[in-house]
Order: structure tokens, then sequence, then C-alpha cells
């Protein structure tokens, strides 16, 4: 490969979509109502809580931010996806492999950064409700809300920042979406700082955000025995519920294909389907278990939705 030839401007080859000459259509067709699907749930939710003054409270802002990173996610993913279906070409450049990469990450990060603050809203609301008030103030939120944000960009662009000197002499990467682990595996330089900096990441998503949230649900959960409270308990078990099984499934789906490159006794094609469910059904989900199911959410879009028919 020419030394003259610039890094980004190099096209790379992701893996094959394996799909048969009858089936191209389908599948087109498929995944684009997957994407419409995920940006007018998530779009809804996001504009029901912006236009609705009953819904600027902590726990709708916090929430906000779901389907705003969804968003993300699902369009970091799906165009590309679609364009690769429809003309029968994995080609991708160097560029844009890397600014897909830099948001996926972005996207996944930023899933359990707000699933823990969204845990400890629950616990502050559930636990201490006489000092809720005074502390979740729109000063404070708005300081909780640019923090994780800022704090998180920061962790994620330094890991793609350290991937810019690094020469590249593979161009065929065996994934069927870029990132880091990914573009890691077709450079042909000692990647050693990389891979510290990555099990770091890895440690503080993971074990941070875990760590947080069995905190705030065991303190949840003895907070509602002890008070012996019915309604407490209902809102409890349900927020927990809720809460519990979307972050396990991020959680698992996020934490595997990461290990799974590290590993070589994990299948090629598991690592490829867990990582590709992640940018699948949490967009998909989400909305359903956070937007449409909660009750002042639903109620507010179901009077949108009725003044926008009687308008017409």
């Amino acid at each position: 490969m020419s030394s003259n030839e610039s890094v980004l401007s190099l096209i790379l080859t992701l893996h094959s979509l394996e799909l048969s000459e009858t089936s191209i259509h389908s599948a087109f067709i498929f995944g684009l109502l997957a994407y419409l699907i995920i940006l007018l749930s998530n779009l809804t939710v996001a504009f029901t809580i912006c236009c609705n003054r009953n819904l600027h409270k902590p726990m709708y802002i916090l929430l906000l931010n779901m389907p705003i990173n969804d968003t993300i996610g699902a369009t970091s993913f799906f165009p590309q996806l679609l364009y690769s279906i429809w003309c029968q070409n994995r080609s991708i450049s160097y560029s844009a492999c890397f600014l897909q990469g830099l948001f996926v990450h972005i996207y996944g990060g930023a899933s359990y950064v707000i699933l823990t603050a969204m845990a400890c809203d629950r616990y502050i609301a559930i636990c201490y409700p006489l000092r809720y008030s005074a502390f979740m103030t729109n000063n404070n939120l708005l300081r909780i809300i640019t923090g994780m944000w800022f704090i998180h960009f920061i962790i994620i662009f330094v890991l793609f920042l350290l991937l810019l000197p690094y020469k590249i002499c593979k161009t065929y990467m065996d994934e069927l979406i870029c990132y880091n682990p990914s573009i890691m595996k077709i450079v042909c330089e000692d990647t050693r700082v990389n891979n510290i900096y990555g099990l770091f990441i890895l440690c503080f998503y993971h074990i941070v955000s875990l760590s947080i949230v069995a905190f705030t649900y065991i303190h949840i959960l003895i907070t509602c025995i002890t008070k012996k409270q019915s309604d407490a308990k209902n809102k409890a078990l349900q927020t927990c519920g809720t809460h519990l099984v979307v972050f396990l499934f991020l959680e698992f789906n996020s934490f595997f294909p990461l290990i799974a490159h590290r590993s070589e006794y994990v299948p090629a094609y598991l690592r490829r389907i867990f990582s590709t469910s992640l940018m699948v059904f949490p967009p998909i989900v989400n909305p359903l278990v956070y937007g449409f199911k909660t009750k002042e959410i639903r109620q507010n879009i179901v009077i949108c939705f009725k003044r926008r028919i009687g308008s017409v």
C-alpha cells in the first residue's frame, strides 16, 4: 500500500451480508421499515416530551436523552446497511468507517450513562421523596445532563483519537459494522495503549453502571418493603422491572462482542449477531418501554394525535 496514500481515503470491505438475489429487495424493505419505525417512535416520544410543559419534569427530561441517543445509534447503522443491501456493495471508506465507529461508541456508552442517571433519579424520588424537589432543580438537572454527556464525549473522543496515527495494513474487516475493536484488527502496529485504554473504558461503563444500578434497585426495594405501602411497591416494581430488563439486555448485548474480540474461542457469527442486535433492538424497544408504556407520555401522545386529526 502506497505510503503517500491517505489512510482516511482507504477503501475497506466489510463482511458479506450473504444475501441471495431473491432476498435483496425483501431485506432492503425490512431494514427500511425498521429504520423508519425507530425514527418515528423515538422522535414521537422526544417531540411529546419537548412540547408538553406537564412533562418538563426531571424524570422525563432525563428520559428525553434516550430517544435522541437511540436515533443517533440507528442513524449510524441503518443508512450504510441499506446502501450495502441495495447496491450489493460492502465497501466503505476508512473515514466513513471511522465516523461510524465513533457514533456507535457514542450511542453505546451514552445508553449506559442515561440508564444510570435514570436509576439515580428514581432512587432519590422513591427513597428520599422530601428531598427530591430540592435536589433535582432545573439547574442541577442541567448540570447532570451536561456533565454526563461532556465526560462521555471526551472518553469516546480520546478512544478514537488514539487510532489516528496508526497505519492500516488490511482492507477486509470480518464484521458487519465498524467499531473500535474491529478497526484495531486491521491496524498493523502495536495497539497496546489502545487495548489498555479500551479495557479501562470497558470497566468504567460496565462495572460502574452495574454497581450504581444494583445499589439503587436494592435500596428502592428495601424502602418499599420497610414502608409497606402497596402504591410504593407497585411503583418501584414497575420502575425496577422495566429498567432492569432494558439495562441487562444492553449489558449482555454490548459486553459480549467486546469480550469476544479478545477471545479466539467465540465464533465470529455470534459476535456479529450481538453487535448488530445492539443497533436494532434497543432503539425499537426503548420507546415502547419508556415512552408509550408510560401513562403521562401515552396520554399526551393521544392528545397531540387527536389535535392533529381535528385540525385536518
